[in-house]
Formats: C-alpha cells, structure tokens, sequence
C-alpha cells in the first residue's frame, strides 16, 4: 500500500503536516512585504508619534510604568486607540502566523509521540523511515521548521518581531483564553540578536540556540540527518550519472542537511568524521548554496563558528581554482553549441528523437555550469576567506553577460524541446497508426508486384516472395501499440529482415522496388522513434532544468537582461523561455500541497506566481522606459526644432517649410518607438504559474507605470516652495509644471496610433490616481482611521505610484501646493477684495493672488488637480472648525457661561434698544478679550479656506461650461429635480428624505467635478447644541470692530492698521463666522443677527461699522435682510449703500 494513499492515516497525517509547514513558509514571505513601516521606527516622525507606543519585550517588566504614562496623556492615548484602529487587523494575521510555526512544530512532535505509543497500527518511526516517500516527509518536516525560523529571522528584524508580537498582545482582548500561545510565541520568536541587514552581527552560537527555544524530537533529527548523509533520498542519481554532477544531483537533501544540522550542533562542533563524509558527498565542489526558494547561504561564513563543520569544508578550498576554470571556460563553448542547435531547421522532429540522450547530456552541462557560476558569483558575506574565494572565481575572467547568455539560449533550448515532445506525446498514437499503415500497405503493393498482377518494369512473378511480403504486412499490421516493448522488438526485427531480403535476393537492383523497401525501413523506424517517445523524457527535462536556486539571485543579473533588450528588442522571446524555466520553481512549495489536496494550493500558487510577474515586469519594464527616453527626443524636435506650418502659404516659401532632416529625425525616432513594441509583443501570451501574462497589457501597464513615475516625480519636483517667500514660487512653478505636462500630454498624442493605445484616456486615468492617491495620503493627517497604500482604491502593485520623502510638514506635493496657498492669502497680511476675486498685501496694495491661480493649477495638474486641492480644503476645514468648537467648549467655564446667561436675559427682547449701552457693552466685552484672542485665528483660516473653495468651485464651473456643457446642463437639471422631490417629501411630511439607493449619492461626484457645490451652505462637522454660542461670537464681533473701519469713498470695511498683529480682514473674517454658525441649528445665526440689530439699534452713533458687518454676514448667511429690518432702522441701512 502506498504510504500517502487515502486509507493510510498515518502517511495522511504526515502529508497534511508537511504541505501545512510549505503554506506557512508562503504566508511568511508574503506579509514580509507588507510589515508597516511603522513598526521599523526608521524617521523621526514615527518614532516621535508611535515610538512610546510600539516597544519590545522590555515592555513585559515594565508593564505598569507603561500603563501609567499611556492613563497619565490623554494624546498619547487617542493616538494609541487610533493605532490599534488601523492595525488590528494586520496585527492578527501577523500573530496567527507567527502562531502558525509554534503549532506546528508542536502538531510535529505529537506526530511523532503518537508513532511511539502505536497510536498509528504497524506503523513507528523505524518503519516510516523504512518507506521511501515516509523518509521524504519526515525529512521535509524538520527541514521545512527550520526554514521557518530562519525566515521568520531573516525577513523580520528582531525588534520589528517583538513590537508587533507586544502590539497584539495590548491590543488582543482574549490573550488570557485558555487556548492563547502568546507566551510560547513570544518565547519562541523573540529577537536572535541576528540581522539580515547587518550580516556582521552574529550572536554567540547562532542559530543553534534560536533551533532549541522549541526543540523537535532527539530521535526524528538524528534518523533524519542519517538518511540525508546516506541515501539519496529523491532518488536524484538516475538524473545525473556523471560523477561531477554529484553535488547538483544532491542540491535538494543538501540544504535539507544544512538546515537539519542546526538542531544537533554536537554534530557541526566535534563529529569532525560525520562532517567529513557530509562534505566529501553533499559539498565537493560548493560552498554557496540555496536552502529555500533562492534563499542562498554561503557555507564558509555560517559554518565558521563550528570547528569540525569547517575543517571538514576546508578540503573544498585546494580545487576550487581548477573547478571554477572549469566551468568558466565552458561557458562559450556551451553558448556557441546552443546557438547552433536553436537555428532554424536544426531541431526538427527526427533529429530530436535520434538525439536525445546527447541533447539531455548538453542540457544538463549547461545547467550544471549555470548554477555553479550564479550561486558561487554572488557578492560575499564581509568574510575575508569568503571574498577570497570569490576573487579566485572571478580571477578567471568571469562575466556575468555570459552567464546571462547562457541562461537565455538553455532557457529557449529547453522551451523548444518541451514544446516539441509535447506535441509528440499528443500524436502519438496518431502518428504510430499512419507509420503502421504506410508501412503495410507498401509491404502489400510490393506483394501485389511480385504476383504479377501489377506490372513492374522488369520484375518477374515471384510466389515466394509475393508470400513473404505479404506474411510480413500481416506481420506489421498486427503489431500493438499497448505492448509496445514487444512491439519495438518486433519491429527491429522486421526492419532486419527486409534489409536481409534486399540483400539476398538482389532486389536493390530495381531502384522502384528499392524505393519501397527504404520507405517501409523509414516508416517502420519511424514507428519505433514514435514508441520510444515517453513522458519520463518531459519530467527528466523538468528536473535538469530548476532553476529554483536563482529566485532571488537572478534579480542580479537585472541590468544584463535589460542591456541586452535594449540592443535588440526581439530577444524578449528567449526572455519568455527564462521566465518559464523560472516558473518551474513553483515546484518546491506547492508539490506537497498539491498532494495533501489542502485550499491553500491556491492562494500560495498565487503568492509566488505574483512575485514572479513582478519580476517578469521589471525586466521588461526597461521596454517603456526606453519609448519615452525616445519620446523626450521626439517631444524636443517637434516643439523647438520644427516650425509649424502655417495654414496659408505662398508657393516660394513651401521649400523653407519642408525641414527634411528634423523630419528624418522623428520618423526614425518612432520607428524605434515601433520595434520595442514589436518586441514586447513577440513574446506571446504566456501562463506564469497560475497568472496568465498578456503582452499588449503588459505592454500597456509597462507605459502606464513609466508614465506614472515621470508624471509624480514632475509633481514632486515642481512644486517645491520656498518657506522664506509668501507669493514668488507659486505662479511660476506652476507654469513651469504645465509646460512639462503638456508636453507629456503632447508626446502621448503624437505616439498613441503608433502604439496602437488610447493616449489620452491613459493619461487622464493615471493622472487621476496620482493625485487622488496625494490627496488620500494628505488627507490621512486628518484622519482617525488611516488609508494606507494596502487599503488605498488608487495605489496598485503592478503600477505602483512612487512615495517621496516629505521637504516640509506636508506629506505630498498637493499638501505643499495647498498650504502655499494659504500662505500666500494669510488674512493677517492681506487683504481680499470678493468684487475683484483678488488678494492684495496690505503694506503695499500690490495683488499677491487672484482668481487665475486656479486657472493654473489646471494647466499643471489638470481639473483633478484642482478637485483634489478642494477635497483637501474640506479635511483642513472640517477640523479648524472642529478645534475652533473645541476652544471655546475647553475655555468656557462655569463664570464666563453664566456670564453670556445672564446677558441673554438682560439683553431680552432683541427688539428693544438696551438702557444705558455705553456702560453696558464695554463692560460686557471687557470680560471676554482673552478668548477672542484665542479664536480670532480659528475664525479666520475658516474664512479664508472657505473663499478658496468658492474660487475653486468657480473654476471648476467655468471650465465645465466651456469643456462640457451638455454635461453641466444635465447635472444641474438633475441636482434642480432632486432638491425639488426632498423638498415635496418634507412638505408631506415624509419620514426619510433620501436612502442608500438615492440618486443624489451617485449625482455627488459630477456635481462637485461641475463645481455646481455651496461652499457656504455646506454643514462639515456636527455638535452638541451649545446654546451660548450667538452671544459668544456676539462679543467676539464687536471685541474686532475695534481693529476695522468703515471706507465710505468705496463702500468697504477695511483694517485700520497694516501690520500683521493687529490687521484683520473683514470678508475673510464674516464667511469664517457664517461657516460656524451653518454647523448649528439655524435659529443660532438669526438670533446672532438680531444681537447685532439690537447693538446698533441701541448705539446709533457707532453703526455704520456694525451694520455693514451685519449686512455682509446676512448675505453670507442667506438671511434675508426683512429679518434686521424691524430693529435696525432704514436710515443705518442706508449709510451702508453704495
């Protein structure tokens, strides 16, 4: 019975462990890539916001003292509360993987107990290594624990390890469940003191230590060492017999051993014996090896600290010259073989099938030399015998573009092969039954000629030879294609006979008869090319070809493929057959998974094939890079070198116009354009473990995330400000930025038919993403719950916007360009004219920004840039207004409420003047100017971030006028008709105005796109009632009259003075009041309006300054001016005319 057969519970069990440790491995080096930065602390703007928060396990003796700081800090605790908001769940996975290893090492264990107790009938651990594919599993299983451990080292630092291991721990409510390992986690996957990105730091004993935390059973790793020393435990010999294979035909149990030997250090410290013979048969001729999916190590630096480990390796180092010349020097000579048998017409079906043990001899020399060369050539540990070593190999004058070469023209040799033998195998039976046919047949017809019924020149009557002929078609047309050893044999021995007939009877004479005979012998040999045909020939092919080792190292050999790319385009298809031979990587992790039949076959086939796509896409991302570096060249030509051809032009000037040589110029640019698309398409469709690869997309994502880096970094670039200068970068980086998108915009339309592309929906939807994605990242210093790139509708893995270091407190180019902005229209130094749309500096009356700003923020970033500038806008006021309300909630105390109570009802009714207002108001107002000095700032960049929005939604709305008007039209009919129905809805008193399925939900992004939005009428945040809020900001009214004047040569309040501290802008300052009172109920801003008709009512020699504050906050405020009219009188009203 097969040992991993269903009934077998025992092979099942062990099965099932083994393909559980490969998905564990996957699951690791797949979150490896998604560890938050954060957990690094590597800048100091985490380690100044988290770096209190996320600790090591020095937490766990001072937990009390931790616990007392995080009660004691209120910020520090909403910011650990928002942390655990957006991390929890990332921090679970983490955990339940880290999780993961400790089970299974436990679940290995009980595997192993339940063998000694019997548990598993006529089955022990004796009987299991007994059984060839038990010894497998049972070596994978230690293997497979020690490769998580030095993974789960490798790929997480030490202390990012133990603060995500104490983050779940704070923030996991069941830690104290019966069935947490938390405990045993921590124990076991504490820091090593070791790091991957400082290979010099190595602890003491190391990693022996790290293997014992949670030790694997003293007899399985013993059994398991000495199967691996022993036996060739995947039977690999049979696919390499020559003795200098030995060490590739081993590779396998090889970095199984290495891994093994860390859980019986004794063996590595004093068994010098043990180790020789490990050496002299696993490591003859190599020291770098790869332990998992091209996880490489380099034996003479990790096996340094072990005595007998490396004086027992110490005997590889005398040939390690001659093998390396060895391998170097047949490098050319195995280049040159390949390229001649991958000419055309040299492995075709005949010459393959007489040839292929000398084709399966070549292959296996070409990959025995690859992997020598690609492991032994990797940059070495900072280990002096290392480098020693590494400088004899390259001594030999070693060059990776050979190496490269090498790898392509065995990758394409191997690919023609397999594609070949494919199609063999599909017609075989086919192609055995004609062979069969045709040669009967033409045995038959010779009989017919030898009978005399047909006539031949020259051929007399023969009975004998009419009736051996005809006995031996019979013969051939019996033959079985089932039995097809005994059908080979058969068919040697016809072809013996006829050939022995030819010769006796001296039929060669007749060249007609002779003629029939070779035909009969070809066919017949034919049929046993055919038969010989089997599927051990692919699987064979598949073995010689792994290329396993390099999946990480042949990220070296990058910039060669490249190189060469760039020289020839069409090379991308010997590129396709790496890429394939690469794929069969996917071997290793999933076998044991396909086996066990588990779901995780799926999603760990994924991880690795998506890893590989991204590689197969930043090899051939080289492709779009050189298309634009040719694009800038013909951008050049075309906007400086050519003259534009006017559209009348008189005959004698037609030869100035013809510019030959700069049209030459660009024809030959595209057509260089034209062939690495032809190139990137040659390569065909193409299955990359379970990820279909199709060239036109790849071809378009290619261009679409070389479009992307170019465009984000002119963003970047461009929109650098300096902090000394409030109004000199602005205008003129943003011209300088439309100029250079323009002429991406220009270069996309010009090449979009060559390309066979829809340039300009390219453009917009990639311009788009980047500045949504800005806006986003910005946004998230607002946020509670942070978007982060993995949560993120606009970041993508295959076209990735690039991030760049912040220049300034902004995270972003639209955050630099925002807050320049505001700088630039700061209302305690300018001042904003809302007739003209325009800011002027107070000291010298010269215009710092107008209206046409936005028009170039439109040209440099287009309409999206401007839509994302907005959407920041509202984050920005959402929380001014925010902390404006929380001002005055934290700075109202019980006096100053009582305070604004009791004036409430001295001051009641509203429509009757106040007794003795001289007195009263000053001493009211006295009282409240420290908190007016608090809030004026909040009220202000309320104000001014408000009027920006109403600028830009006027931009939007002009330029969606004039670009789109059928579109406005119908958004504004559509926006007119919803408003109406809620309107009808709330007359008849239904319930609920608007649902989910409402269309107003779906109409809101085109109208904000339209700039058909109210900046003033919007309600951003919502409060508690705060029922003294008019009388607050009555007081703080009238505590700034003192700062304005009323201008009656042009109708307008303007500051009294001119310096910073003490000016203000009353326009700015208005629309910030009317945004705070539109976040309360509307009775709060029309019993504020009446405070202040009740102030000029009652004070009437002061009112001209007042009321025009009143009116402009009324018509900020879409309070009609009948509501004042009752207590302020016509006369006052009318000072405040034009």
């Amino acid at each position: 019975m097969n040992f991993t057969s269903d009934n077998n519970a025992c092979g099942q069990t062990l099965l099932h462990l083994v393909a559980r440790g490969s998905a564990i491995i996957a699951e690791l080096l797949r979150l490896s890539s998604n560890v938050p930065s954060v957990f690094y602390l590597a800048n100091k703007y985490d380690q100044d916001r988290y770096g209190q928060l996320l600790v090591d396990f020095s937490y766990f003796t001072s937990v009390d003292s931790f616990n007392n700081k995080l009660d004691n800090n209120t910020e520090l605790q909403d910011r650990d509360e928002e942390f655990r908001e957006n991390h929890i769940v990332l921090l679970k996975r983490f955990y339940k993987t880290f999780e993961s290893i400790y089970k299974y090492i436990c679940d290995i264990n009980r595997f192993i107990e339940d063998l000694e107790e019997g548990i598993f009938i006529q089955q022990s651990l004796e009987t299991v290594f007994m059984d060839a594919e038990g010894k497998q599993l049972l070596c994978e299983s230690v293997y497979l624990y020690g490769v998580m451990l030095l993974v789960a080292d490798i790929k997480y630092e030490g202390h990012v390890r133990e603060r995500i291991l104490v983050a779940y721990h704070r923030y996991n409510a069941n830690k104290a469940a019966v069935d947490s390992h938390i405990d045993d986690v921590c124990k076991l996957l504490r820091s090593t003191g070791a790091s991957a990105s400082n290979p010099n730091r190595r602890p003491n004993n190391y990693p022996c230590n790290y293997f014992s935390r949670v030790t694997v059973k003293e007899d399985l790793v013993k059994m398991a060492i000495g199967r691996l020393r022993s036996d060739d435990v995947y039977n690999q010999m049979s696919n390499y017999p020559l003795p200098e294979h030995r060490s590739v035909a081993l590779a396998t149990q090889a970095a199984m051993l290495y891994v093994s030997l860390f859980f019986s250090p004794e063996i590595l410290t004093s068994q010098s014996a043990v180790m020789r013979e490990i050496v002299d048969k696993h490591f003859p001729d190599n020291w770098v090896i790869s332990i998992y999916m091209g996880i490489t190590v380099n034996l003479v630096a990790e096996w340094e600290p072990f005595r007998a480990a490396r004086t027992a390796l110490a005997n590889t180092f005398p040939g390690v010259r001659e093998v390396s010349k060895r391998h170097v020097q047949s490098v050319p000579k195995l280049c040159d073989r390949a390229l001649k048998l991958l000419q055309e017409g040299v492995l075709v079906e005949e010459y393959v099938l007489d040839h292929v043990p000398k084709l399966m001899t070549f292959l296996r020399e070409c990959n025995t030399t690859l992997r020598w060369l690609m492991l032994h050539t990797v940059t070495p540990p900072s280990n002096k015998k290392c480098k020693q070593l590494h400088e004899t190999v390259m001594s030999h004058n070693t060059k990776l573009s050979d190496v490269v070469a090498l790898l392509l023209n065995t990758s394409q040799l191997e690919l023609v092969l397999k594609d070949l033998f494919k199609i063999l195998l599909e017609k075989k039976l086919e192609k055995w039954r004609t062979c069969q046919k045709e040669a009967a047949d033409r045995l038959l017809e010779l009989a017919d000629v030898f009978s005399g019924s047909k006539p031949l020149a020259r051929v007399e009557k023969n009975n004998n030879l009419q009736a051996w002929f005809r006995d031996i078609s019979t013969q051939t047309s019996s033959l079985s294609y089932d039995d097809h050893i005994s059908a080979g044999r058969k068919i040697a021995q016809l072809m013996q006979a006829i050939e022995e007939v030819q010769e006796f009877h001296q039929l060669e004479n007749n060249w007609q008869i002779r003629q029939f005979l070779v035909d009969t012998r070809e066919y017949l040999h034919q049929m046993i090319r055919t038969v010989n045909v089997k599927e051990e020939v692919l699987i064979q092919l598949q073995i010689i070809g792994d290329l396993s080792y390099a999946w990480n190292i042949i990220d070296n050999y990058t910039g060669f493929m490249q190189d060469l790319i760039k020289k020839d385009p069409s090379l991308v298809r010997k590129l396709r057959a790496t890429f394939l031979k690469l794929a069969s990587a996917l071997d290793q992790p999933l076998v044991r998974i396909g086996e066990a039949g588990i779901e995780d076959f799926r999603s760990v086939s994924e991880c690795y094939s998506r890893e590989l796509v991204s590689y197969v896409r930043k090899v051939l991302q080289i492709i779009p890079q050189s298309m634009f570096s040719l694009l800038e060249k013909i951008v050049q030509v075309l906007t400086h070198d050519m003259v534009e051809v006017p559209t009348r032009l008189d005959k004698d000037k037609l030869r100035d116009y013809t510019q030959l040589q700069e049209r030459y110029t660009v024809a030959k640019l595209t057509h260089a354009i034209s062939v690495f698309t032809d190139g990137m398409l040659m390569m065909k469709s193409t299955l990359v473990g379970v990820i279909k690869i199709d060239p036109k997309k790849l071809l378009e994502d290619g261009i679409r995330k070389e479009l992307v880096n170019r465009v984000a970094e002119a963003f970047h670039s461009s929109l650098i400000f300096s902090r000394t200068s409030e109004k000199g970068d602005l205008a003129g980086n943003l011209t300088k930025l439309a100029s250079r998108t323009d002429g991406f915009r220009r270069s996309f339309e010009y090449i979009q038919d060559y390309l066979n592309i829809f340039g300009l929906k390219m453009w917009q939807e990639e311009v788009m993403r980047i500045i949504n994605y800005n806006v986003e990242q910005e946004c998230n210093a607002f946020l509670r719950h942070k978007v982060y790139d993995w949560k993120s509708l606009y970041q993508s893995q295959n076209i990735p916007i690039p991030t760049f270091s912040p220049v300034d407190e902004s995270r972003t180019f639209i955050g630099r360009l925002a807050r320049q902005i505001l700088l630039s229209t700061n209302p305690t130094s300018t001042l904003y004219v809302d007739p003209m749309k325009t800011w002027y500096d107070m000291k010298t009356s010269e215009e710092v920004l107008s209206l046409s700003i936005f028009s170039k923020v439109v040209d440099a970033l287009e309409p999206f840039g401007l839509q994302g500038l907005d959407r920041l806008f509202c984050f920005m006021l959402v929380t001014e207004i925010q902390n404006s309300v929380k001002l005055i909630q934290r700075q109202l105390d019980k006096t100053l409420i009582g305070v604004l109570q009791a004036s409430m009802k001295s001051l009641h009714p509203h429509s009757k003047p106040v007794e003795n207002p001289q007195k009263y108001y000053p001493q009211l107002f006295a009282k409240f100017t420290k908190l007016s000095a608090m809030l004026t700032p909040f009220i202000l960049r309320i104000g001014q971030i408000q009027v920006l929005r109403q600028l830009i939604g006027l931009t939007l709305h002009s330029l969606a006028k004039f670009e789109s008007k059928q579109l406005v039209t119908a958004v504004s009919t559509l926006n007119s008709a919803l408003v109406f129905e809620m309107g009808e809805k709330k007359k008849m008193g239904e319930g609920e105005l608007l649902g989910p399925g409402d269309s107003l939900f779906e109409i809101s992004p085109y109208l904000a796109s339209c700039g058909l939005t109210e900046p003033n009428l919007q309600v951003y945040s919502t409060f508690k009632e705060l029922p003294v809020l008019p009388q607050l900001l009555f007081v703080h009214l009238h505590c700034q009259l003192s700062r304005l004047t009323y201008l009656s040569s042009c109708v307008q309040v303007v500051p009294i003075k001119r310096t910073s501290t003490d000016s203000l802008d009353p326009h700015i300052y208005n629309t910030g009041l009317a945004t705070i009172f539109r976040q309360f109920p509307a009775d709060y801003s029309l019993e504020f309006s009446d405070l202040c008709a009740q102030y000029i009512s009652s004070a009437p020699s002061s009112t001209t300054l007042p009321a025009h504050m009143l009116k402009e906050f009324c018509r900020l405020s879409d309070i009609p001016t009948t509501v004042t009219g009752d207590a302020v009188p016509n006369c006052i009203l009318l000072t405040t005319q034009p």
